[in-house]
């Protein structure tokens, strides 16, 4: 998260207040020294974004606006730092909701009415709202990568326990053959099998070749697999049940192959801006650290 810097105040020639949307963001504008507040929208595209921000530059083109939005980071954020003149100053979305609650006892959002009460934070307690700093490119870029690598991971997660849940409903076996469902191995056996009737067609040699092949090299262990590949029994002869599980198997398994190749492109992202910045020294001396927890 960019911190928040303690800095000299700077004048500042008029108070934005932005409530943001996915498709389009009120604003309301109070221009120093006058008590009249203007309103309007821009839509959330950076065509308009920019047009409304250059037109500002052009009322005011020489200083600079404060501008308080419900957030400290987001699309509207990122559009809005790259220009000078505006300094934006986050707000906390407890803090806007407690203040909501002074003009709307039932905190209830209304985006006119939000910017205007962001507005009016702003102009009375600009004091208590700090301007927003980023951190450098470098470290934002590598925050950025964590935090998607992040939801990436959890989105794996969400699909192997799916998966996990439609094999115990007609091929519970694979669990048991294979510690991860979204392991390689796994993937690449269940796209070759993926139900027991097809397994136990297969030839010995054809199975074992696969364990080697995936590197297995356990041999005491690939002989029980394989022989508990041959003995086992279906969980259900339901043909409803086993091609739904099958097709689900299926579809899982495509998904979680292209997102295991996805945290692998972003680990190595991550490793290179990691090693690439300033401080990677101190963060990777510190005890316990690697290449998950140093980023």
């Amino acid at each position: 998260m960019p911190e928040l810097a303690n800095s000299v105040e700077p004048e500042f020639v008029a108070c934005i207040g932005i409530d943001w949307g996915d498709k389009k963001h009120a604003w309301a504008l109070q221009i120093a020294g006058s008590t009249k507040i203007e309103q309007g929208e821009v839509l959330h595209t950076p065509e308009a974004i920019q047009e409304w921000a250059m037109g500002l530059r052009q009322r005011f083109p020489t200083g600079r606006l404060a501008v308080a939005l419900e957030q400290s980071r987001g699309p509207l954020v990122f559009a809005l730092s790259k220009y000078g003149h505006l300094v934006l100053h986050p707000v906390h979305p407890t803090s806007a909701a407690d203040y909501r609650k002074i003009f709307r006892p039932s905190g209830a959002k209304s985006d006119g009415p939000d910017a205007a009460m962001l507005l009016d934070m702003l102009v009375r307690h600009r004091d208590k709202l700090r301007p927003l700093n980023p951190d450098t490119p470098e470290t934002r870029a590598l925050q950025l990568l964590v935090e998607d690598r992040r939801q990436l991971v959890n989105e794996r997660t969400r699909l192997s326990n799916r998966l996990g849940a439609d094999l115990k409903s007609y091929y519970p076996q694979v669990l048991q053959w294979f510690e991860d469902p979204y392991a390689p191995v796994a993937l690449d056996f269940l796209e070759r099998w993926p139900t027991l009737e097809q397994l136990q067609k297969a030839k010995p040699a054809t199975l074992q070749k696969f364990l080697q092949k995936h590197q297995c090299r356990d041999e005491a262990k690939n002989r029980a697999r394989m022989e508990a590949m041959r003995t086992a029994v279906a969980a259900t002869t339901d043909f409803a049940v086993v091609t739904v599980g099958c097709a689900a198997a299926r579809a899982a398994v495509r998904l979680l192959r292209d997102l295991s190749q996805s945290i692998r492109e972003y680990d190595q992202q991550i490793e290179k801006l990691a090693k690439a910045h300033p401080d990677f020294a101190i963060f990777d001396s510190l005890p316990g650290a690697g290449p998950v927890l140093v980023p």
